[in-house]
């Protein structure tokens, strides 16, 4: 086997975040207003940013995602090693890790919450389906786990964090007619998260309670309590921070609302680089979208500087393809669309099929979504392209989006980061083997599929970065969405939190750390 342990740095960042396993100071709550619904707790079944609290909160991976730029650190795993071949993976667990009813964690755990995930091909279930057998993952002892591939994997190992492990015990006696406890857990938490479920209603959100004697430890201060509430309306998020009802919101408010809150003497803006794209996912499985042409057409459709510098005041940068600028596979060159209907207009001219009104779904409480689709409703209709815009929450947008037939015409979202790698973008985006859970734009595309399955099954970056090179500029060329920004972020919180550890994989929401000066 080859040895390939955690780095020393890495190591050196957990044990600084292992800190005092005494009792921390009392510290209150700390309340957070999204602007996404609670509608699930299941970590198996949640895999979204606007939904992201719970999982991190919660729950606890092998391995976890830390900082910026993002590093992974030992969790309840304390080393790994790989076989030469990269088939088979095997882990070890750290001993005596308490679940929150005081049972112990164990191999079982892992090995049930794979399987779980495989069973009911939900949430994080899409970056392990195409290379994990049921069954396949075996538990030597009670504190070690073998992982063995179908095939080499070059993003494996980042995206271990995503298999969040819950109490198998707990969760097999509240299973019923198969449903591997799928109702109960969407309700409940069985986990050995940092926090404890206290009070739950998907209508308004959750409240947590911190777990003492979590195995990590705790810092001399944290907070006894985080309550996650859900408040779609952007002005009442703002007020709330603004009159000290809620100690922090979501970091990727309009900018206006951010100049707005850097005027209020009680609250801090915490600035960061990111890497979550915004861009407008197009259905690519249907008519007239299928037609390269109209797709085109509509993304020369798009006033990009109208949107960028006039109405997000230039806080973002401008981003030509799917994957975020600032990440490797993304060619230097690549020439993004701009503005200009003439050229729409040619484009246009080249659909053969009739042209159809089509249907933009936006997110409700995130305004950039609307902003954006009114934007190239307004660009379409100087072409001769009529646009309706519908609004509705985020779970919604996202179950119609994993439907072929109920999906929105075009989704203006954002594409966030779960894991540091071009897959991650391109990849999930385009590749065929993604289809219906993260390809929501239903391409279905042989070269792509070359070039996207070829990078996954080696490791050498150089040789990975030039084909999904390759990737990017079709994609981008052949206008498969319509590519606008990378995000900043600007975390929002009550002057006097402290200790918040931003990555782009959570989004600042991870609160283990945080707590009041």
């Amino acid at each position: 086997m080859k040895r390939r342990t955690l780095s020393a740095l890495a190591a050196i960042a957990a044990a600084a975040s292992f800190v005092f396993s005494g009792s921390a100071w009392a510290q209150g709550k700390y309340v957070h207003a999204n602007n996404s619904g609670y509608d699930n707790l299941d970590p198996h079944v949640v895999f979204d940013v606007g939904r992201a609290a719970s999982r991190i909160n919660f729950y606890d991976g092998l391995l976890r995602w830390v900082d910026n730029p993002p590093k992974m650190i030992p969790w309840l795993a304390e080393s790994y090693t790989a076989s030469d071949d990269g088939k088979t993976w095997t882990f070890k667990l750290k001993k005596g890790v308490k679940f929150h009813d005081g049972s112990e964690f164990t191999a079982d755990d892992v090995l049930y919450s794979i399987e779980r995930m495989l069973a009911t091909k939900k949430g994080a279930s899409s970056l392990f389906l195409p290379i994990i057998m049921p069954g396949s993952t075996k538990a030597p002892d009670k504190y070690t786990v073998v992982f063995t591939l179908k095939e080499p994997s070059a993003i494996f190992l980042s995206t271990v964090p995503e298999i969040l492990i819950v109490n198998s015990q707990l969760v097999k006696k509240n299973e019923k007619d198969g449903d591997w406890g799928q109702a109960w857990l969407a309700k409940n938490v069985a986990s050995t998260g940092s926090y404890k479920l206290k009070r739950y209603d998907p209508a308004i959100g959750f409240v947590g309670e911190r777990f003492k004697d979590h195995f990590a430890g705790w810092g001399p201060k944290a907070f006894d309590e985080i309550e996650f509430r859900t408040v779609l309306e952007t002005n009442t998020r703002v007020q709330g921070l603004i009159k000290g009802d809620i100690q922090g919101t979501d970091g990727y408010l309009p900018y206006d609302q951010i100049l707005r809150l850097k005027e209020a003497k009680n609250v801090q803006i915490l600035e960061q680089e990111s890497m979550r794209v915004f861009y407008f996912n197009i259905h690519n499985g249907r008519g007239p979208m299928s037609d390269v042409h109209f797709r085109r057409a509509l993304a020369y459709a798009f006033d990009y500087d109208g949107f960028v510098k006039d109405i997000l005041k230039g806080a973002v940068s401008r981003n030509a393809g799917p994957n975020p600028n600032n990440l490797w596979g993304s060619p230097k060159d690549l020439k993004p669309y701009t503005y200009d209907l003439e050229k729409a207009k040619a484009e246009l001219a080249l659909v053969k099929e009739p042209i159809r009104p089509i249907t933009i779904g936006t997110l409700a409480g995130f305004s950039e979504t609307e902003q954006a689709a009114t934007l190239l409703q307004n660009g379409a209709k100087k072409i001769g392209i009529d646009i309706k815009i519908e609004s509705a929450p985020w779970p919604v947008i996202q179950t119609r989006m994993q439907d072929r037939e109920k999906n929105y015409d075009m989704v203006p979202l954002w594409k966030s980061t779960y894991y540091v790698d071009p897959n991650n973008w391109v990849g999930e985006m385009y590749a065929s083997r993604y289809i219906g859970t993260r390809n929501t734009s239903y391409i279905n595309d042989p070269e792509m599929d070359k070039w996207l399955d070829e990078a996954l099954a080696i490791s050498d970056q150089d040789k990975r970065s030039v084909l999904y090179e390759k990737a990017v500029t079709k994609a981008t060329d052949q206008a498969f969405g319509i590519y606008v920004y990378n995000t900043r972020w600007y975390g929002p919180y009550a002057a006097n939190v402290a200790g918040i550890r931003f990555s782009p994989i959570g989004s600042g929401q991870d609160m283990r750390w945080a707590y009041y000066k």
